[in-house]
């Protein structure tokens, strides 16, 4: 609290008469954590001291030298507000996934990320002149809807330029350039210190964004099932150019394109083993975001050592976790490797208790240790997990499926941020640990269940509901690689559907 009557009052003690001051009229805590009380104040009334809560604050500055929260003064009874933030922001991220998912099939790819791009710029500038807490989180509902769409436009487009062969190589390096984002907010922290200048140079790269309008094609896939053959060919010879492959100069034939079936999102639940396939997988959308998510936000500011190097650190070995994974799921499998992680990182979370409870300032490298490699478990989780489900649900439900899985994922997210400040409740050194022991037991849970899941390295990928059933029938990968070649690659949408072409594979 801010001494009444003491304007020049700050964080850090002044002298002894400061000192002096403070323990006459800030109250000891009751947690092991802090020294004073955060929210109460003595106030001297006839010859007695009541214990009030503050009205003002003072704030530590050295880390931070001011946050849209110490500007707001969102602490004691308004620190909920924080998580209320970072709930509504993922909210903005399940809408996102959504509307703009429908808008890209609507009008493309390629229009729908130059309007998350747009919507995500104009409202990053507007989050950093917000002076309430109402239009701060309309504005950051927005950006999480525009953003996040705007990336899973990047995943669909990473896809559908290639063929299936080349998935993993594509799909996964746009988990790693979000680890540097996120090493690019932690280094722009540590220079600005100043939440508002930091929320203008998250939305300065979105400028550059604008320009991939002239620098990427529409998805010919996209263009192809909008009957746009012309324009779905042209994209088509220019890949081809670019690759230095020679294909036939009429390439689409409009009699042989074939639109396959579809289905609900019901029929994901139509049989059991479609119904035990699709909960577990929702599980561990769920469970891996939350993870992925709240161990950040646990352990940036609530262990030991440098916030930012904390928060540094916890992106950057999401790149090596990512490159093994790119390395190994060919190999290993899926199933072996995403349980793999899963366990790894949620026993590593999980061990935290001991070094928290048990230990002292001396043990805290050992905490950031073992949150690291949680983190780095639910990094490569979330790389595989795309590639893992989308390669499970059958053609005919993959869609939905994938939309479905996307939307059930922001959920943990939204709990995330609770989970991370659960110890706050609590308090004392348990309260420490518990965010952590939390995401380590969910992740164990969600790594174990994947047990009960077939693998699908080198299988027949299911086209029907019944088809999933039946993961035995393996692909020929070398008779594969043989026809790269030929005009059956580039007339293949999938590795069981014939007669299109979206795009050439080097």
């Amino acid at each position: 609290c801010q001494i009444p009557g003491l304007n020049n009052d700050t964080y850090n003690v002044q002298n002894n008469q400061h000192a002096s001051i403070i323990n006459r009229t800030i109250p000891p805590s009751h947690d092991e954590i802090h020294k004073y009380d955060r929210c109460h104040y003595y106030q001297n009334r006839n010859n007695t001291r009541d214990m009030v809560k503050c009205s003002k604050w003072v704030y530590d500055t050295n880390t931070f030298h001011e946050t849209f929260t110490s500007k707001m003064n969102f602490v004691c009874d308004d620190a909920i507000k924080t998580s209320h933030a970072q709930m509504i922001f993922y909210g903005g991220v399940l809408v996102g996934d959504v509307s703009f998912g429908i808008l890209s099939d609507k009008i493309g790819r390629k229009k729908t990320f130059l309007l998350s791009t747009i919507i995500t710029l104009v409202m990053a500038v507007g989050v950093a002149f917000s002076q309430s807490f109402l239009v701060f989180v309309i504005l950051e509902f927005m950006i999480g809807a525009a953003h996040h769409g705007g990336f899973m436009i990047c995943c669909v487009m990473s896809l559908e330029y290639v063929g299936p062969s080349k998935r993993v190589l594509t799909g996964i390096p746009i988990h790693i350039f979000f680890a540097f984002g996120i090493m690019y907010i932690a280094l722009m922290g540590y220079l600005l210190r100043n939440w508002f200048y930091v929320q203008l140079a998250v939305g300065a790269p979105f400028v550059v964004f604008l320009f991939y309008w002239w620098m990427i094609p529409e998805s010919s896939r996209w263009l192809l099932s909008q009957g746009k053959y012309n324009d779905a060919e042209k994209i088509i010879q220019r890949i081809a150019k670019v690759n230095k492959k020679k294909i036939p100069s009429r390439i689409i034939d409009e009699k042989t394109l074939q639109t396959p079936k579809t289905a609900n999102v019901y029929h994901l639940f139509s049989t059991l083993e479609m119904t035990k396939r699709t909960i577990i997988l929702l599980w561990n959308w769920i469970v891996i975001a939350m993870v992925y998510y709240g161990v950040t936000m646990h352990t940036g500011g609530n262990i030991g050592g440098n916030f930012y190097l904390n928060f540094f650190i916890l992106a950057i070995v999401e790149v090596p976790a990512k490159l093994l994974v790119m390395a190994t799921l060919n190999r290993a499998g899926r199933k072996k490797i995403h349980c793999f992680c899963m366990v790894v990182g949620g026993v590593a979370c999980l061990c935290t208790i001991f070094t928290v409870l048990y230990g002292g300032d001396e043990l805290e490298p050992l905490t950031l240790t073992l949150a690291i490699i949680g983190k780095m478990g639910s990094a490569a989780a979330f790389a595989i997990i795309y590639i893992y489900s989308m390669e499970l649900y059958p053609t005919v439900v993959r869609n939905s499926g994938m939309g479905l899985s996307s939307c059930i994922a922001r959920i943990g997210g939204m709990v995330a941020p609770y989970v991370a400040q659960s110890g706050d409740v609590v308090g004392g050194k348990f309260g420490q640990a518990l965010p952590l022991v939390i995401f380590g037991g969910c992740s164990v849970s969600a790594g174990l269940l994947c047990l009960l899941l077939p693998e699908t390295l080198n299988r027949k990928l299911p086209e029907t509901v019944r088809e999933a059933k039946d993961f035995t029938k393996k692909l020929d990968l070398d008779d594969t690689d043989k026809d790269n070649n030929k005009l059956k690659e580039y007339l293949s949408n999938s590795e069981n559907e014939k007669g299109k072409i979206y795009t050439v594979s080097s």
